[in-house]
């Protein structure tokens, strides 16, 4: 198994209730930004929805931000960050990874928000103020994942999604669609948190079908 000089490091398996993350912007001269505390749904390891604000208790999303907060400002880097946590059933909350950049879950930013991830990456890392984070709407982003991609855009199935109330729909402009391959986004905005979801679940059933 390696040798004898092999390190090994052994974790723990957490029983997660839900997957939460939050986008922190920290500016050149320690200024930050944090978007709201989002909910993550991953399948076989690939992120498929992000639901913004996350279905949480105000105190979690509030202690999952002054957690990402604190972690971004120790690392003390410049940038847009992406906080991954854990909520176990007890309500306690684990970081799970610190991804230094943009983030899949932050696409929502693009359509929901008063400036995007990307606009505040550039602001960060150029020395400008940073933007608002203000959420403009509740939203949930869906991602477009290679055979779903191939579903969505034949017949009138690109049609029926433009149709949709609040549906902003991103393509990536790749040339080959590919198993878990990631094609492009929907992002659904609406009145009420559970409008946007409800809209996200019914075009998860279709292109499922």
């Amino acid at each position: 198994m390696g040798g004898s000089n092999t390190t090994w490091i052994y974790e723990q398996f957490l029983a997660f209730a839900k997957e939460l993350s939050v986008l922190v912007v920290r500016a050149q001269d320690g200024a930050q930004r944090l978007y709201p505390t989002v909910e993550n749904v991953h399948e076989a390891g690939i992120l498929r929805t992000t639901r913004v604000p996350a279905d949480v208790e105000p105190g979690i999303a509030e202690l999952a931000g002054t957690l990402a907060g604190s972690v971004v400002e120790a690392l003390e880097g410049v940038g847009v960050f992406c906080v991954e946590l854990f909520l176990m059933p007890d309500g306690r909350l684990f970081i799970n990874e610190v991804a230094p950049r943009p983030h899949n879950s932050g696409h929502y930013t693009l359509d929901a928000c008063t400036v995007s991830q990307f606009e505040q990456q550039v602001r960060a890392v150029c020395g400008l103020p940073l933007g608002e984070v203000r959420l403009l709407s509740p939203a949930v982003m869906v991602n477009l994942i290679g055979e779903d991609f191939t579903r969505a855009s034949t017949g009138d199935g690109l049609t029926h999604l433009l149709r949709q109330p609040g549906a902003k729909l991103h393509l990536y402009g790749k040339k080959s669609v590919r198993p878990d391959r990631k094609m492009g986004h929907v992002t659904f905005l609406a009145e009420k948190p559970e409008h946007a979801w409800e809209a996200a679940v019914a075009l998860r059933k279709t292109l499922e079908r």
